[in-house]
């Protein structure tokens, strides 16, 4: 449903309907905008390759040919422009790997009138926890590739399929999934190098 949507809005927007360019934008703004957090765990380079996105969406959209792969194309853009910006600066980073939406539904951003606080009653404790296993998640992700890294990002956190990904990469579906399959046995072998593992942290999901 959400595919078929996407695709009325394309071609809505292709034909000069700003109104549908501007729904498209913020159906998928945020999860642009945590993508590319995830991806710098920086809030201003997340912001600004977003916005570099959609400026290069509105700019190109008349060369999208088939729109019923918007997603996919959508994706390719913000990764070059993540990777154009971590040229860019040439400094130190951080990746922030959240937890994969198993219950709990997509992260929101930390701006924005989508903003949700669904931990606020949380357990303290509890709390204290599951931040204790995030950090040592963006810790374990700094020692992938980049290649692995936004890999494991668009298909664990993003939920892009294998075709997606390798559409959106500009590689085979087979070349997809092989990064994934090193990229998650790279981060297993990280976290048994520290001896971590949820019993260590006393975390319960």
């Amino acid at each position: 449903m959400q595919m078929v949507h996407d695709e009325m809005l394309v071609n809505k927007a292709r034909n000069g309907d700003r109104k549908a360019f501007n729904h498209l934008v913020n159906l998928w703004n945020n999860r642009i905008y945590n993508f590319t957090y995830k991806y710098f765990n920086d809030h201003d380079l997340a912001m600004e390759a977003t916005q570099r996105t959609f400026i290069a969406v509105y700019k190109n959209l008349q060369k999208l040919e088939q729109p019923a792969r918007f997603r996919s194309w959508l994706y390719r853009i913000a990764s070059n422009n993540c990777h154009e910006e971590e040229r860019r600066n040439k400094r130190r980073w951080t990746v922030s790997l959240f937890k994969s939406a198993q219950k709990a539904g997509e992260e929101a951003p930390p701006w924005g009138k989508y903003e949700k606080d669904t931990n606020r009653f949380a357990n303290p404790d509890q709390q204290y926890q599951k931040t204790e296993l995030e950090q040592v998640l963006h810790r374990a992700l700094k020692e992938l590739s980049e290649e692995q890294r936004i890999v494991v990002i668009m298909k664990e956190y993003e939920g892009l399929k294998f075709k997606e990904i390798a559409e959106a990469l500009a590689i085979s579906e087979n070349t997809a999934k092989s990064r994934m399959y090193y990229g998650l046995n790279a981060l297993r072998k990280v976290l048994n190098k520290w001896n971590i593992n949820k019993e260590t942290i006393h975390y319960e999901s």
